[in-house]
């Protein structure tokens, strides 16, 4: 016999339904996805050739991070040209063959749109740099030096001074990310009108959204002015200047009306510092300006040198509060893992003695709340962070660029090494591990990075065959939200908020409810439900459920269970 909770009347409000909030989305990192050609670098017939293997997972959406021309700076994220494919990544032939292919199998297609920068080699940014008086020069962000040096004392996210300077026409550039990567003046309503075109040209192409990046950096305090430094520091952080700065709403505004109304599209926006108040603005059904948006602020809980775990206090708040933030409203972007993070399990879990307890425990959390939940490559059979002993065993350009700072402050080779393995974006972008062969089966030649040597010991090979695998529970959890319409729609209620060890919710639409009750640490932890519960109404757990009846639950180290209450 199971009890319901009983929850206000209000809040039963019927969302609006739409294909991109049933869907479950993955995304892929292709440069390590898989090498089709064998050059080392995962390419466009490579994500071909594993359709069938998304196809089965359960996948409906695909995010593929940019495939566009880049010099590489910044791993794609720095853009040549909006309209063309990558070398390595293959030809504008193979992408038109992988839309073909993907939507046979009623998987879509979503593009990773950088649109707060390009490339310094973009034709737009050749132009804008080339004179003073060129047609492009406003496409860019242009200032004068002040007292002979920098326009102000702005840091760029990646380290260093936001500003480049530009010695044939005397001015400096601003770049709120790499120093290859100039910021575009949004300012400039030429320059968005080409923007504008181009995502339209891709839309046309029958591509099905965009995950929209770096989005909430496009407007830009225009004083311009130097930040309180009262550390004496070289530069300093300059967030509140570039990140959802006043007026962005405008811009926002009208890049949806030019583009994505126009098409039964899925976007979503990388919202860095877009608070849960400011969210109906964003996503809302009615005045919002895309589907959903990546907030950060549970991931913010987490910093290089801090303690190993999570603090499940705080991330029950803060989870909570963007749930209850756009219930009825608007909708979320639920993820635990992205190219710019480390790995999950590494992160909040453990991977030692309960690895794939762990694994399982954090997907089930995050998985069954309101949003579309997306998968990053590797998250799905629990891959791990890995400890290269050098920093030129590393690719990016932001670890590389904190490597050299720190050793410059004084911090020893191994100090520093310790905060990149805990911390490197590195982390999440080491190959697909495949199978148990040579180079994990990416690649048979030399990979363009290091493959994490655990590859032996987790892969996909071995856990398709295994039924209690890590895979094999992502498949269920799939399958499970795409048959029960609570777990989609349902409104969510958290339950336990001060239990330091559960993250447990409810998930209710009309007389249906449903409870996920999940123990994110390495120890036993006792609860009382309040709820009812019997081992019959189990419908997914990662440990044997013995028979149980009553409201207390003994729950074993990361112990995750979804009942039915009914």
């Amino acid at each position: 016999m199971t009890q319901m909770i009983p929850r206000p009347e209000t809040a039963q409000k019927t969302l609006t339904r739409a294909w991109w909030k049933e869907a479950v989305a993955y995304q892929i990192y292709p440069r390590s996805f898989y090498d089709a050609n064998n050059d080392g670098i995962g390419d466009i017939p490579g994500i071909i050739a594993k359709l069938d293997y998304l196809k089965d997972l359960g996948v409906d959406v695909l995010w593929i991070c940019p495939m566009f021309k880049s010099p590489n700076d910044d791993n794609g994220y720095d853009i040549s040209d909006y309209e063309d494919i990558m070398d390595e990544f293959g030809t504008m032939a193979d992408f038109d063959l992988l839309m073909e292919e993907a939507h046979k199998r009623d998987i879509k297609v979503l593009l990773d749109l950088v649109v707060n920068h390009t490339s310094d080699e973009h034709p737009w940014f050749l132009e804008s740099r080339s004179s003073k008086d060129n047609d492009k020069r406003d496409w860019y962000i242009w200032k004068d030096a002040v007292n002979g040096g920098e326009p102000n004392n702005w840091e760029s996210i990646f380290g260093g001074s936001a500003w480049e300077y530009d010695e044939k026409t005397e001015q400096y550039f601003l770049h709120v990310f790499s120093r290859r990567q100039p910021d575009l003046n949004w300012r400039n309503k030429d320059m968005r009108q080409a923007v504008y075109t181009m995502i339209n040209w891709w839309l046309d192409k029958g591509v099905d959204g965009f995950r929209i990046d770096a989005i909430s950096h496009i407007n830009k305090d225009q004083s311009y002015a130097d930040l309180p430094n009262p550390l004496g520091m070289p530069h300093v952080p300059s967030f509140e200047m570039h990140m959802n700065v006043e007026g962005i709403h405008e811009y926002l505004e009208e890049l949806k009306n030019e583009t994505f109304s126009k098409y039964d599209i899925m976007t979503v926006g990388e919202a860095n510092g877009v608070t849960p108040e400011e969210a109906d603005l964003w996503v809302g059904e009615e005045n919002g300006k895309m589907n959903m948006v990546f907030q950060f602020e549970h991931m913010d809980l987490w910093r290089a040198d801090a303690e190993k775990g999570v603090d499940v206090v705080k991330l029950k708040q803060v989870l909570t509060k963007w749930q209850k933030g756009l219930e009825e409203t608007g909708w979320n972007a639920l993820y635990l893992e992205n190219h710019d993070k480390v790995r999950s399990v590494s992160l909040w879990g453990d991977e030692g003695q309960y690895w794939k307890q762990s694994a399982k425990s954090l997907a089930m959390m995050y998985f069954f709340m309101q949003g579309t939940p997306f998968i990053y490559q590797g998250q799905e059979i629990g891959m791990t962070n890995v400890q290269f002993p050098d920093i030129s065993d590393y690719d990016d350009v932001a670890t590389k660029n904190m490597y050299n700072m720190q050793l410059a402050s004084g911090k020893t080779h191994e100090e520093i090494m310790e905060v990149i393995w805990n911390s490197s974006r590195d982390n999440s972008r080491t190959p697909m591990q495949w199978t148990n062969e040579q180079n994990g089966g990416f690649s048979e030649q030399s990979p363009w990075f290091g493959v994490n040597p655990n590859f032996a010991d987790i892969n996909v090979a071995s856990q398709q065959t295994d039924e209690d695998s890590i895979l094999n529970f992502y498949k269920r959890m799939i399958q499970i939200r795409k048959m029960e319409e609570t777990l989609i729609y349902g409104e969510y209620d958290l339950i336990l908020p001060e239990d330091t060890k559960v993250y447990a919710y409810t998930r209710t639409l009309g007389n249906e409810q449903f409870l996920i009750v999940t123990n994110l640490k390495d120890e036993v932890a006792e609860v009382d439900t309040d709820i009812i519960l019997h081992s019959d109404n189990v419908m997914l757990a990662n440990y044997e459920t013995t028979y149980h009846e009553g409201t207390e639950l003994t729950l074993q180290p990361f112990e995750a269970r979804l009942y039915r209450v009914r």
